[in-house]
């Protein structure tokens, strides 16, 4: 994550969220299981006790509410227990959502409950409607839907598949959202993206966008054919793809794909992991933030909630600790020993990243420098720098270099948002390096020849390449230290 990612402050109360789609409830039954029942082979829980929460649309509610903006909530819930009065059904509404109902004669509230004992789910029922909503039910919820859009910086459109969005609804809450000049953003679950065109931003996951194209997605570059196709089926600005285990993909019509691959956490439960996404997305977008942005603080916080069981959010504060303690983390996890550095390269490569390598003295770090980084980043998922030692750098310069030590050097160094790995070599070459690591890409100023670059024929050996990059004009350690001693 960039330092510019990093500077933008958390601060999201005075922002507005507007979501429509399926409201659901989440009941959780827990208790004991001690015994298979007499009467068949299954068993039996002792129940101690029982919770709701918002699910579905609302759970995407409750994650713009926990980050401190506000959540607007436009969906339908039956007239029967659940639906006349949450307060005494039981159901928790955090503060920070305005849950603005629209009472559905002919159905029932969606209700999911869970029976769990020990943290094992052992059975979910599920009650609900999934046909389209009557003409007046989608009449009413338009019409409650268009008197919000005034308050609102963002629209989340939350497609479960449970009749809310149908066609009576979908096209119609999209153009009024446009009309009024806002964002939309629509988690999908429909067969055809053409139902969500002139959204902004689409969400789908792999599963989603594979039915909607007929691409299934297995690497980095499938997972963009299945976007841009997304993008022309939806005439959406921009696609992100949730791809599970690989992470995220972000392909817009202004920018280069972006591939952010899963923040490694144990895995305590994935349900609601989505909403999460979608609701720190949308608020992101809402602060003002970029695409890019939006979508690399997401999937910070997506890694945050798996780790939780249940249908889980994420505070404010818990994700901009994450944040900061990712920047503080950084530099010590960016500089590492060749031994330690092999598992995390290996980690990387079996994620499909491609791999990019570049090394030098890297004595003081001059724009010249951090340009060459840039380009070669742009190039590659994971961009590991080679530095070479004190010891390795005198041998090649003299006794009076380096300027600075290989600490003071491997610290600027991984300082840079463009480098993801700083490995140090005694060697006066890199070659040694180069045959460990494997990269997939072998980056070196355009002042060499192809023919004069350590380890070519090892990278072009198992297919790899090389690339050399074009330097800035007036910059060089050389001629810094020159003019810092004449």
């Amino acid at each position: 994550m960039s330092n510019a990612d990093h500077a933008l402050p958390l601060q999201f109360e005075g922002l507005t969220v507007l979501v429509l789609g399926d409201v659901m409830l989440d009941r959780y039954v827990t208790g004991e299981v001690n015994r298979v029942s007499p009467e068949g082979p299954y068993l039996v829980l002792r129940a101690g006790g029982a919770r709701i929460v918002l699910g579905g649309a609302g759970n995407v509610a409750n994650n713009i509410a926990s980050l401190g903006a506000r959540a607007i909530l436009v969906g339908g819930v039956g007239d029967d227990y659940f639906g006349r009065d949450f307060a005494a059904a039981g159901v928790s509404v955090p503060p920070g959502i305005e849950f603005r109902t629209v009472r559905l004669a002919n159905r029932p509230t969606t209700v999911k409950t869970r029976f769990m004992s020990g943290g094992h789910h052992l059975m979910r029922l599920d009650e609900e409607a999934t046909a389209p909503l009557e003409p007046d039910d989608a009449r009413r919820l338009l019409e409650t839907y268009e008197a919000a859009l005034p308050e609102a910086d963002v629209v989340v459109l939350s497609d479960y598949a449970k009749g809310v969005l149908c066609d009576e609804v979908l096209p119609e809450a999209i153009a009024l959202a446009r009309q009024a000049g806002k964002l939309v953003i629509a988690d999908p679950k429909r067969e055809d993206f053409a139902a969500y065109r002139n959204a902004s931003v689409i969400t789908p996951n792999t599963a989603e966008i594979r039915i909607a194209t007929g691409v299934a997605v297995s690497d980095d570059e499938s997972a963009v054919r299945a976007a841009e196709r997304a993008l022309a089926a939806s005439g959406a600005a921009a696609v992100l793809l949730t791809r599970s285990e690989k992470g995220l993909t972000l392909v817009s019509r202004t920018t280069s794909p972006l591939h952010l691959p899963t923040e490694a956490r144990a895995v305590a439960d994935v349900s609601g992991a989505g909403d999460t996404l979608v609701a720190v997305f949308a608020v992101l977008l809402a602060s003002g933030a970029t695409l890019e942005t939006a979508a690399r603080i997401a999937n910070v916080a997506a890694g945050l909630v798996v780790a939780k069981p249940g249908t889980a959010t994420v505070s404010q504060a818990e994700l901009a600790a994450a944040l900061h303690r990712q920047e503080l983390l950084s530099l010590d996890e960016k500089i590492l020993a060749l031994p330690e550095a092999l598992p995390l390269v290996a980690s990387w490569r079996r994620a499909g990243l491609r791999i990019g390598f570049t090394n030098g003295c890297f004595d003081l770090i001059h724009p010249g420098h951090v340009r060459l980084l840039n380009k070669a980043r742009a190039r590659c998922d994971k961009l590991v720098v080679g530095l070479n030692t004190d010891a390795s750098v005198q041998r090649l310069k003299g006794p009076t270099r380096p300027v600075q030590s290989e600490l003071a050097r491997a610290t600027v160094m991984a300082s840079i948002g463009a480098v993801d790995l700083v490995v140090l070599f005694n060697e006066d070459t890199p070659l040694e390096l180069i045959t460990a690591l494997r990269p997939n890409l072998l980056f070196k100023g355009a002042d060499y020849r192809e023919d004069q670059v350590v380890g070519r024929d090892v990278v072009r050996g198992y297919g790899g390449a090389v690339s050399l990059i074009d330097l800035e004009a007036g910059h060089s350690t050389t001629g810094i230290i020159r003019r810092m001693t004449t």
